[in-house]
């Protein structure tokens, strides 16, 4: 590119990612939550941060930050100008930086060679918030002080150009001078490259904090030691409670009924139940009930005699005998047959069993867990199960809570699914953008847990490579407007909500049990009793309507 460069195009565009949503408390700038911060606020973070760790440690420390703040925009930039020339794509970094109030960017040089990858750049910068709030705490300085403006600068480019870049203030306002100067350069044509590198690293702030950082490790270990069970994630008040529930039976042998809607977790509360018990080192199967014909269970949970029925051409173990002295986890128990359920019955009572088509009683010493999102009572009342097994899986059970009843466990829950998905997909995300998390969290998740792990690995499908998840990403309907989803109502297909309706409604004092039974049994009217169809005009899965209808008529 020449010398003599074009003006900086028009910042509509930019400008248009800007919203305030004032009576909400946010800000966003697409899909990124702003702050803003008063110049004395950020004043007086800068003299904690010199004065706790040293002038050099504070700056690598803000010239990361920077860094990281301008690789997120040089994403920005290519897809809010995709067919832009190329000018006009890099112009969206220093105009997000003059957009933000950090500084006024004058291009003075640019030249970019895309076939050869090289750059080479000059810029003015005026009106520099990091000269100013450094001039007015400490003075004239004698090296350059604008920290966070040359990170954002170096992770910006380097990102667009896609190779390390690095700049340096060749002139500086907090040193006296009438204006910054920058100047960017692949970090090998730098002769002192390797110590400009070294502000982008982390480096140990202190030998006395790694000290400490093991002690608080070893305290750590020890409260997860006996606090905490598995892979289990979570932090809201109910989880916590769920959690402390299973705690207190790990040491037993007790039997633990696990309820809930699908999709919950109960299978990761049942491993780490497992895991937290004396058992721990011993097997742990699962079985899911309704995975197995009905005519077939018996023989799988308690094995089968060679000649027992036609195909059983040799004896083998059941799932009890394979998790003897450890821990059985009957999924869907509610779907046992009436031959299982009185063997299971049997099992739970007298800890012995006999294998389909055989005589002899075999002892077994297993722990039981069974979970189910059915109404057991109500099955007994139907004639479906045995009351008296009812009475003895019954003795010791925990409600799973919903997801939309743990909305606060979303963040630690989206953090565990990018670490796993990423690894299976040996691809990597930098997360997920403020937008994205902000809908997650208005979401009010029919299918739970299992839904959120799903919409999490699909974002990581279509996210960039290094780049983040964004909304449009985990809710394809979504538009491309860059504003916030509104809390009050769902978004639908359209892009719209439901924001006066419900308004409306709230005027009217319907409260949520009420608009939820009137949606339900409207449903079930306009389906003509089919709960399927029923189930998909809700948006919910068949098991999680008939879990919700059985409540409705059980109250």
């Amino acid at each position: 590119m020449p010398d003599n460069l074009p003006q900086l195009p028009a910042m509509d565009d930019i400008k248009d990612l800007l919203r305030f949503e004032l009576e909400e408390g946010r800000i966003w700038m697409g899909e990124e939550r702003m702050v803003l911060l008063r110049s004395s606020e950020l004043r007086a973070l800068r003299r904690e941060l010199i004065d706790s760790l040293g002038m050099e440690r504070a700056k690598g420390l803000l010239i990361r930050m920077g860094y990281i703040a301008g690789q997120l925009d040089a994403d920005t930039a290519k897809r809010l100008r995709p067919d832009a020339p190329l000018f006009d794509v890099f112009s969206v970094g220093p105009q997000s930086h003059m957009l933000t109030g950090q500084v006024k960017v004058i291009p003075v040089k640019l030249d970019i060679d895309e076939e050869a990858n090289s750059f080479h750049g000059i810029f003015e910068w005026q009106n520099s918030f990091e000269a100013e709030i450094f001039l007015a705490e400490y003075g004239v300085s004698y090296e350059p002080v604008c920290w966070t403006q040359i990170g954002y600068a170096s992770g910006f480019t380097s990102r667009f150009v896609g190779r390390p870049i690095l700049f340096r203030e060749q002139g500086c306002v907090g040193c006296g001078e009438k204006r910054c100067r920058i100047e960017g350069r692949p970090s090998e044509e730098w002769e002192d490259g390797e110590e400009l590198s070294s502000y982008y690293r982390p480096v140990r702030i202190a030998d006395q904090l790694f000290a400490l950082q093991s002690q608080v490790s070893l305290l750590r270990e020890n409260l997860t030691t006996e606090q905490s069970f598995g892979d289990l994630v979570g932090c809201s008040q109910k989880f916590l409670q769920v959690r402390q529930l299973l705690a207190k039976a790990a040491e037993s042998r007790v039997t633990v009924l696990l309820l809930g809607e699908t999709g919950v977790g109960k299978d990761m509360f049942a491993k780490a139940l497992h895991k937290g018990s004396p058992r721990h080192d011993k097997p742990f199967v699962a079985v899911n009930c309704a995975a197995i014909p009905r005519d077939l269970i018996e023989a799988e949970l308690f094995g089968v005699e060679k000649g027992a029925f036609t195909g059983a051409d040799q004896s083998r173990p059941g799932r009890f005998e394979r998790a003897h002295g450890g821990t059985l986890f009957l999924d869907e128990v509610g779907e046992l047959s009436p031959q299982a359920q009185a063997a299971l019955l049997r099992v739970l009572q007298e800890s012995e069993m006999e294998r389909v088509g055989d005589t002899r009683t075999r002892k077994v010493d297993v722990r039981l867990v069974a979970a189910t999102n059915e109404n057991l009572e109500e099955a007994v009342q139907q004639g479906r199960f045995r009351a008296d097994l009812l009475y003895r899986l019954n003795v010791y059970s925990v409600l799973v809570p919903p997801l939309r009843e743990r909305i606060d466990d979303v963040p630690d829950l989206v953090r565990h699914f990018i670490d796993k998905y990423s690894s299976l997909h040996g691809k990597q995300v930098q997360g997920i953008t403020d937008r994205a998390m902000a809908m997650l969290r208005a979401y009010q998740w029919p299918g739970n847990i299992r839904e959120l792990g799903n919409m999490i690995e699909r974002g990581i499908i279509l996210a960039d490579q290094g780049g983040q998840i964004e909304a449009q990403h985990l809710f394809p309907h979504v538009g491309e407007h860059p504003g916030p989803p509104q809390e009050s109502g769902q978004v639908g297909e359209s892009g719209g909500t439901f924001t006066g309706a419900a308004e409306q409604l709230l005027d009217e004092g319907c409260d949520l049990a009420s608009l939820e039974r009137a949606l339900i049994e409207g449903a079930m009217q306009r389906s003509g009793g089919n709960v399927t169809r029923a189930a998909s005009l809700l948006g919910l899965t068949r098991a999680t309507l008939d879990y919700r209808l059985k409540k409705l008529r059980s109250g």
